[in-house]
């Protein structure tokens, strides 16, 4: 057996989100079908999976940076990176508390100026990272409610403390006393215990302390669940009779676990967006959401946070957040009639015989896509979404054939791993290798659900590929291109992922690269006007195809925030 490391370093971290994040993979479906409390949402696993790969890729990222020099990583780069990782890929109430239970350790293990966690890479910093984690979370919950998360968090933080000895001994008496708390969840909420399963986000820690653990012994710990929890039939009769018993129980107040919503009377809707904002403006925020809905967890700090609530006025929750800052990455989600908190026995959706899944770099285009029919994954610039992510948005479609849009050649990878899993699943899944927005425009304005599929995809691969793609970028910093050497504020023409002209203007440089595209010919030009794009951009652009190309049409679309100033493609 390969020698483990048995004190913290940044290998470590970098091993123990590996190792997490496949535990939490293999674990993803069982965790989901056992979050009951207070309603049967169905999707803590999938919240901490997508969480921890977030976590995971930042690591990875630190990693990267320093591959070509000796050595690696500091710990603290990689643990900072880890949490803010986790911060800003957080997702759902569960996903939020293990953001900030990562933080927590980060803050000791990363170091303080006060210098309270003097041995921070041996079991005693574990034990001091296990404590400041636990205590964190807590605090970052209006109203935290004991057979949580945040039970099982606090009982592995009291082992650990309990124990002397290195990392890999800390790391084993934390994740058994975690354990042993999830064991008594049932018995702290009645809803667990009529359902006869354990708390879902606090069986998902236990699979990240177990990871812990491996990490630094080289062997996984068994027996995560205690007997009969795992049962697949007890826990589908469970998810059922949850949401009966939920009305009606004192617990099932506001709570420290993914709800996705109340009971039938609870809030409409989940808002969960990042904020920039100093601590004086979040505490006012906490306050003014509080009065509003329930399900509150706040989590982050150093200006950039979390914010997780579940509203009746979604409008009111963000409006709270501009006014304490600058709230962004804003997602709602309407819990409607639809929903499992509906109550009783409703039949299953029927799936959709076909569906198309694409990832847009704006909510301009984002908008466009959904009108078409297709559902959206928004890519925002320097956060390309996961492969887990697409793999939710393959499942949220609902049908049992899915063409996949990636929209991005950096994506392809991505794309094709979210694919192979929505084939295990069942799923027929076909992957159309589009590498720009536009292309996947132009994918989707021949696709026909009538015909058989794989007619429909070559239809839809052969549009794409007709199209060729261009963008106009800002250069964010030096560096070498086929055109030239660029500057930090130079604007960029990108046509099919190569640089072709650097200027200083982006409608002369938009103009152009249009004129190299559509010297090859071309029917149709497409252009996706962002933010960023000067307002006259579009209108001098489309004049000028209109008074040198008499037999090519032009047609227009607002992307939004999409990152590039703007988008093109000509058919």
């Amino acid at each position: 057996m390969a020698q483990v490391p048995q004190t913290l370093d940044a290998l470590a971290v970098r091993t123990w989100c590996g190792l997490a994040l496949r535990a939490l993979g293999r674990a993803r479906e069982e965790i989901d079908a056992i979050n009951v409390y207070p309603v049967a949402d169905g999707d803590t696993g999938t919240n901490l999976y997508l969480t921890l790969e977030s976590a995971a890729t930042a690591v990875e990222a630190v990693f990267a940076g320093h591959a070509a020099g000796p050595g690696e990583p500091a710990l603290a780069d990689a643990v900072r990176a880890m949490a803010h990782g986790a911060l800003i890929g957080a997702r759902g109430n569960s996903g939020t508390i293990l953001a900030q239970l990562l933080r927590g350790m980060a803050q000791v293990l990363a170091g303080e100026p006060d210098g309270e966690a003097p041995h921070r890479s041996d079991g005693t910093g574990l034990r001091l990272a296990l404590r400041r984690a636990a205590d964190s979370a807590r605090e970052a919950v209006a109203h935290p409610v004991e057979g949580t998360v945040l039970t099982v968090a606090s009982a592995a933080a009291a082992a650990a403390e309990d124990t002397e000895g290195d990392c890999g001994t800390v790391a084993r008496a934390a994740y058994e006393g975690a354990r042993t708390a999830l064991a008594a969840t049932p018995g702290q909420l009645k809803v667990l215990e009529r359902a006869g399963v354990v708390d879902a986000g606090g069986r998902g820690l236990v699979a990240v302390l177990g990871a812990l653990v491996e990490a630094f012994t080289g062997e996984a710990p068994g027996g995560l669940l205690p007997r009969g929890a795992s049962d697949a039939h007890a826990r589908v009769e469970a998810a059922q009779a949850a949401h009966a018993l939920a009305e009606h129980l004192p617990e099932a107040g506001p709570c420290a676990e993914d709800t996705g919503a109340g009971p039938e009377d609870g809030p409409a809707y989940e808002v969960i967006y990042l904020l920039e904002a100093a601590d004086e403006a979040v505490a006012r925020l906490r306050a003014r959401l509080d009065a509003l809905g329930e399900s509150l967890v706040v989590v982050g700090g150093d200006g950039l946070w979390n914010v997780h609530v579940h509203v009746d006025d979604a409008g009111a929750a963000v409006e709270a957040g501009v006014e304490a800052g600058r709230p962004y990455r804003i997602r709602i989600t309407h819990f409607g009639l639809g929903d499992v908190h509906t109550g009783g026995e409703r039949p299953p959706r029927e799936r959709a015989q076909r569906a198309v899944v694409a990832v847009v770099p704006g909510e301009g285009l984002a908008g466009l896509y959904a009108e078409a029919g297709a559902t959206t994954v928004l890519a925002r610039p320097g956060e390309p979404p996961a492969s887990g992510e697409l793999v939710q948005a393959v499942r949220r479609a609902h049908a049992r054939e899915v063409v996949l849009l990636p929209n991005d050649a950096e994506l392809r990878h991505t794309a094709a791993a979210a694919a192979e899993q929505a084939r295990a699943e069942g799923i027929r899944v076909a992957l159309i290798p589009t590498r720009s927005a536009v292309q996947g425009i132009a994918a989707l304005a021949v696709h026909e659900p009538e015909r058989r599929f794989d007619e429909d995809v070559v239809q839809m691969t052969s549009a794409a590929g007709a199209t060729r793609y261009a963008e106009v970028v800002v250069a964010e910093h030096q560096f070498w291109t086929s055109a030239g050497i660029c500057q930090p504020g130079d604007v960029l023409g990108l046509i099919d992922g190569d640089v072709a002209v650097i200027g200083a203007d982006v409608t002369t440089i938009a103009e152009t690269v249009l004129e190299r595209m559509l010297q090859a010919g071309g029917e149709l030009v497409t252009l996706v006007i962002g933010d960023e794009a000067p307002e006259t951009a579009a209108d001098h652009l489309e004049a000028r195809v209109r008074a040198s190309y008499l037999a090519v049409d032009t047609v227009v679309y607002r992307g939004g925030r999409q990152g590039a100033p703007l988008l093109i493609g000509v058919e």
